[in-house]
């Protein structure tokens, strides 16, 4: 359930990663459904990004960056996570809010 230890140093190279994983788990065509994201705060400071794959039937699959952690979680379109994602670097999260 764990995966390698990818590198991202631009928010956008993490994003398509996110995109591209949920859309492998739920057997979806890349770049025909929409993602939406969400930045999280806590306390006031960011501390990660909600990232929610709009599929066809009302299917939603979702990931969350953690900041503390610099992991990933995904969860696929029954709510059960399916990875877990540590990151070896990662992209500035207040540069992306």
């Amino acid at each position: 359930m764990s995966n390698s230890f990818p590198c991202f140093t631009r928010l956008e190279h993490l994003r398509q990663y996110v995109y591209e994983m949920l859309c492998q788990q739920e057997h979806l065509e890349p770049g025909v459904f929409p993602m939406t994201e969400r930045v999280l705060v806590r306390s006031g400071d960011p501390c990660g990004i909600y990232f929610c794959l709009h599929g066809p039937r009302s299917v939603k699959c979702t990931a969350i960056w953690e900041t503390e952690t610099n992991s990933i979680l995904f969860y696929g379109a029954s709510g059960e996570r399916f990875l877990r994602t540590h990151l070896t670097a990662a992209p500035a999260l207040q540069n992306a809010a």
